[in-house]
């Protein structure tokens, strides 16, 4: 039997016995992890250190190494994601809604776990936790298959809140991690149907896109974020330029970082300068349209394909346009449907922006980086769901739930 099919029977097994825990019990097991994962830094940061080295030495760019690498504080700040996480309200056995027939019949609708999650995703060991966390919060088993660049730092992490677990009333067998590094591991999950229950992708475009066309376990999408940041002809220079800024350089490696900037031509024409330089100051590559190296002629050109591109870097596309009609297609064109912004003192075009831009969160007036699951008071997230279908945006605990319907009656026969 593959090492895939054997961990998915595992967690099935596991699943049967989560769904019954208490939320105390389930909480018990975060704070241990989180716990754990504290006392035990130094040997997660002695793995990470391993896959840092293979990073380099396979020439990563030093953006992805920032999103691969852990220290201390990184460590700290997932183990307070697993405290908030057990804060947080339990969402199984919520009753969503009841209903009483005139036959008699009382019909009630709750959520209840999805079952057993399949996790995959790139180079970042903290979505390890993260996925941990969220699934065993919602009695959820979770297999986990990450990227090969972070498997040192996964190995270990994971034997480690195998560790904690030993003493919870949640089973080990809930958590698995594929080691398997080869991509027919990940073929393989696709097609678990009757182990899987759903299947998260998280990572770059090629790997959602993979994920999508070719698993037959139902998917819940995450999207590849090229966002935009629209400064629109009334925008504060100020406000412009900070938002502007922190979307694109505060971390630019994740999925709600900025990509193009959008400028409105009379903003451009006397502000778009000044801003260029702040993002020479910060070592953004610039890439403009014709507009945009008329006034910044150090720029480069910037191309249908640079529009179309998730940089994770500092590089920046900008674009000026005549009017928020040009802003809403070029959007519209070059969107993943993950993170927008319009930032203006026009009350009604920051309204038209928000009702016309199909995306999962669309922002007036502050920077796109705020697009995550912690930000959103959710502790953690599981991903950001581009789609439309079960859950949108940042995904928490009540997007790991499903529901069904628990109907009394008392002797009811359909005629």
């Amino acid at each position: 039997m593959s090492e895939v099919r054997q961990k998915a029977e595992l967690a099935g097994k596991a699943a049967a016995a989560l769904g019954s825990l208490t939320t105390d019990k389930k909480n018990e097991a975060l704070l241990s992890a989180a716990k754990a994962l504290v006392e035990n830094s130094e040997a997660i940061i002695a793995a990470n250190r391993e896959d840092l080295q293979r990073g380099r030495e396979n020439g990563t760019s030093e953006s992805l190494l920032d999103r691969l690498a852990l220290n201390q504080d990184r460590i700290a700040g997932i183990a307070e994601g697993l405290r908030q996480i057990a804060e947080l309200p339990d969402p199984v056995g919520d009753v969503l809604e009841t209903i009483d027939r005139p036959n008699g019949l009382h019909i009630v609708k709750q959520r209840v776990p999805l079952g057993v999650i399949g996790i995959i995703y790139e180079a970042r060991p903290n979505v390890t936790v993260d996925a941990v966390g969220l699934c065993l919060k919602t009695g959820n088993a979770v297999v986990l298959r990450g990227g090969s660049s972070a498997l040192s730092s996964n190995r270990k992490i994971v034997e480690i809140i195998h560790e904690a677990l030993a003493t919870t009333a949640i089973p080990q067998d809930a958590v698995q991690l594929i080691e398997d590094p080869n991509r027919s591991s990940v073929d393989e999950m696709l097609k678990l149907n009757g182990l899987l229950d759903v299947v998260i992708p998280r990572g770059g475009s090629s790997l959602i896109q993979n994920v999508v066309q070719n698993a037959t376990v139902p998917v819940i999408e995450t999207g590849a974020g090229i966002c935009h940041t629209y400064l629109d002809a009334t925008a504060d220079p100020e406000m412009a330029a900070a938002i502007s800024l922190n979307a694109k350089v505060q971390r630019p490696s994740v999925c709600n970082a900025m990509e193009t900037l959008l400028v409105h031509q009379d903003f451009a024409g006397q502000h778009l300068a000044d801003l260029a330089e702040r993002f020479k100051d910060a070592k953004v590559e610039l890439r403009g349209c014709d507009a945009t190296r008329n006034i910044l002629p150090w720029a480069k050109q910037a191309t249908d394909e640079d529009y179309a591109t998730e940089y994770n870097d500092y590089i920046l596309n900008i674009k000026v346009v005549s009017n928020l009609d040009e802003a809403l297609a070029h959007i519209a064109s070059f969107g993943t449907k993950h993170s927008e912004c319009i930032v203006t003192a026009d009350g009604q075009n920051a309204a038209r922006f928000q009702q016309e831009v199909d995306a999962a969160a669309v922002y007036h007036n502050a920077s796109t980086r705020f697009t995550d699951g912690f930000e959103f008071g959710f502790g953690a997230e599981i991903g950001i769901s581009t789609q439309k279908l079960h859950a949108r945006g940042p995904m928490g605990l009540p997007a790991l739930t499903s529901t069904k319907y628990i109907i009394h009656g008392n002797g009811q026969i359909r005629q």
